[in-house]
C-alpha cells in the first residue's frame, strides 16, 4: 500500500529478518561514526536490499546508550533466570530425597515446559544451557550453565544494533537516524488525542458515521491549530512542553465590565482588561500577539 500510494517512509525491521547484518560485529570498519551532537555514540553504514519486491535503503545502527540499557537488562534477565533454574532444580532434588511427597511427579516435558518458560525472556535461551535427564528413581534432574562464548558474541553483535530501512535513497543515514528517532512524537499525538483534554476525541458523543466523520475532522483541525500555536511558542524561544502551555492560557481570563448605556449613545461603553497574569503567562500572551486592548 505504502508503494502503491508513493510515500516516503522511514521504519525498522527485526534483526532476525537480517541475519547477516546483525552479526556484524559492532566494532566493524564498516560503521561510520555521526558527527552531529545529537546523535553522540551513535555510528552507522548503509545496504542496499530487496525487500516486500523493492530495492530498499538498510541503514544499520549502534547506539552505545541502547547497548548499555539491553546490556543492562541481559543481565537482570539472566540472574532472575539463574534464580528461578536454581529454585527448580532444587525442587526436582527435594522430590529425589522425599522432602517433597505430594502433588503430581515431575515428568521430563513438564521440566522441559517449565525451562522453556523460565527462558522465555529474550536472548536466555541463547546464553543459558540446560540439561534435562531422569534419574534412577525416574525424578528428573535438571543441570544448566551459561554459556560465556554466546554471550560475549551477543555483546559484539547484536546489543545496541538497529537496522532501518527506508526509501528515502536521497537522504544521508543522520537524516534517516533522526527522522526514525523522531517517532516519539508521532507518539505522543496520539497519545494526546487519546486523552480527556484539550480538544481530544474523547467523549465522542455521535452514534453515525456521517457524524462521526465531522466529529473527526474538527478534533484533527483541533490538533493542528495546537501543533501551529505550540510551533510559535517555540519560535519565541519558550522551552515548554504542550500540555504546560495549555494548562497556562487556559488559566488567562478576560474580563468584560458593561456600563450602562448614556443618553445619546447607541451602544453601551465596555471596559476590557484581563486578569493578572504571571510573567509567563504574559510572555505567551506577547508570542501569539494575543495582549489584551483596553475598549470604550
Amino acid at each position: 500500500m505504502i508503494d502503491q500510494l508513493k510515500l516516503k517512509f522511514v521504519g525498522s525491521v527485526k534483526l532476525d529478518q537480517h541475519r547477516d547484518l546483525a552479526e556484524v560485529t559492532n566494532d566493524d570498519s564498516r560503521f561510520v561514526p555521526c558527527r552531529a551532537a545529537d546523535l553522540e555514540g551513535t555510528k552507522s553504514f548503509r545496504v542496499k536490499r530487496e525487500v516486500a519486491g523493492k530495492e530498499r535503503v538498510l541503514v544499520v545502527t549502534y547506539n552505545q546508550n541502547l547497548f548499555d540499557a539491553q546490556w543492562k537488562t541481559v543481565q537482570n534477565d539472566l540472574a532472575k533466570a539463574l534464580e528461578e533454574l536454581a529454585a527448580l532444580r532444587q525442587r526436582l532434588e527435594d522430590r529425589a530425597v522425599g522432602l517433597i511427597k505430594g502433588g503430581r511427579a515431575p515428568t521430563l516435558a513438564s521440566v522441559e515446559k517449565q525451562c522453556r518458560t523460565l527462558l522465555s525472556r529474550r536472548y536466555m535461551k541463547d546464553v543459558i544451557c540446560t540439561d534435562i535427564r531422569a534419574g534412577e528413581d525416574g525424578i528428573p534432574r535438571l543441570g544448566y550453565s551459561v554459556n560465556a562464548k554466546a554471550l560475549e558474541t551477543l555483546s559484539g553483535t547484536r546489543l545496541g544494533k538497529t537496522i532501518l530501512i527506508s526509501n528515502r535513497d536521497a537522504w544521508d543515514n543522520e537524516r534517516i537516524i533522526r527522522a526514525y528517532r523522531s517517532q516519539y512524537i508521532i507518539e505522543g499525538v496520539f497519545k494526546e488525542m487519546k486523552g480527556h483534554d484539550t480538544g481530544t476525541w474523547w467523549p465522542l458523543n455521535h452514534w453515525t458515521n456521517s457524524k462521526i466523520r465531522v466529529h473527526a475532522l474538527y478534533c484533527t483541525i483541533a490538533l493542528l491549530l495546537r501543533a501551529l500555536l505550540y510551533r510559535r511558542v517555540c519560535q519565541a524561544g519558550l522551552k515548554i512542553s504542550l500540555p504546560r502551555m495549555l494548562s497556562e492560557l487556559d488559566g488567562i481570563r478576560e474580563v468584560v465590565t458593561i456600563f450602562p448605556r448614556q443618553r445619546r449613545r447607541k451602544i453601551e461603553r465596555r471596559h476590557t482588561l484581563l486578569t493578572k497574569t504571571s510573567d509567563l503567562q504574559q510572555r505567551l500572551l506577547s508570542a501569539l500577539e494575543m495582549e489584551a486592548k483596553t475598549t470604550v
